[in-house]
């Protein structure tokens, strides 16, 4: 009987995890949740006769991988995976799988309701301003990417695009204007919501250069991940211009700083707020493990990331 692991520090909903149990109960297979667990030696403790693991934040570094003699496979409940050692992973012959899309809906409403809060002075009285009219620019149009995108249609606004990796004609089809770089879309647009991943190639990469390009009244709108921006320039940006605010779901190692300095321009939620609804809860879980049992039985790769 094959055993899984849900480890999540940041637990699941109960409905989730009553969804995700019952995936496996019909698999025949036996499930442990550790959920909210005080520090990393309980993951070790946790995963070493596990042949399967499903994680959301959580840290899979070589020490986990090297403490689960079992495991075959990690699903990150979520899309981004830069939580989980995939060169250890690989060397372990371990398979590392993300649920793209299952949380899209959830983050990218959240991109938009946090931009309406900022927008109306986080409702406080004074006079606010509207979206309708203003242009939005995408920076990656993916799953979550386009669902801003006709979030953002609907407000009225005027949406770009920005995505190397993406056909044109996809974005043209959605009525989406296709930007052919990262300037022309951060010169374009009042507003940019980041949904790039972080990795070697993007971390760092929106800095001074990028965002001194974009229009008065700017904002960025980062619910990606901490570590694209270039805090040193976002900082510049701030001294340099005083009309431009930055919103995100994950708070900069600087925050304290541009609190202290800019409170009225920023807005940074608690915790990594995207993903954290029901539903997405759900539809990630559910994914995940349904991906491990078609993994285990069938040895279905389509999600790996490895």
């Amino acid at each position: 009987m094959a055993k899984v692991l849900i480890a999540t520090v940041k637990p699941f909903s109960a409905e989730a995890v009553d969804e995700v149990k019952g995936v496996f109960r019909e698999a025949g297979y036996e499930v442990e949740v550790l959920a909210k667990y005080p520090d990393q030696s309980a993951l070790l403790n946790a995963v070493a006769d596990a042949d399967a693991l499903i994680i959301r934040s959580d840290k899979v570094d070589r020490e986990v991988l090297e403490a689960a003699k079992n495991l075959k496979i990690v699903v990150r409940a979520g899309a981004g995976y830069d939580n989980v050692d995939l060169a250890a992973a690989t060397e372990k012959g371990v398979v590392v799988m993300n649920t793209p899309g299952q949380n899209a809906n959830a983050v990218a409403e959240l991109a938009l309701g946090m931009m309406v809060y900022m927008n109306r002075n986080k409702l406080t009285p004074a006079a606010g301003r509207e979206l309708k009219g203003k242009t939005m620019g995408i920076h990656a149009y993916g799953y979550v990417g386009r669902i801003v995108g006709k979030i953002a249609s609907g407000f009225g606004m005027k949406v770009h695009a920005y995505d190397p990796y993406i056909d044109p004609e996809v974005m043209q089809h959605d009525g989406v204007v296709y930007e052919e770089n990262a300037e022309d879309l951060y010169r374009t647009c009042m507003y940019v919501s980041l949904h790039i991943p972080a990795n070697a190639e993007t971390k760092g990469s929106i800095g001074f250069d990028l965002l001194k390009l974009m229009p008065e009244g700017a904002t960025l709108v980062n619910t990606a991940r901490k570590e694209v921006i270039d805090e040193e320039g976002l900082k510049k940006m701030f001294a340099e211009r005083t009309d431009f605010r930055y919103i995100s779901d994950i708070a900069p190692d600087c925050s304290e700083e541009l609190a202290e300095k800019y409170p009225d321009r920023i807005l940074f939620t608690p915790k990594k707020m995207g993903a954290q609804t029901a539903e997405a809860n759900k539809n990630a879980g559910v994914a995940a493990a349904r991906q491990i049992v078609n993994f285990l039985e069938e040895g279905e790769t389509t999600f790996k990331v490895n």
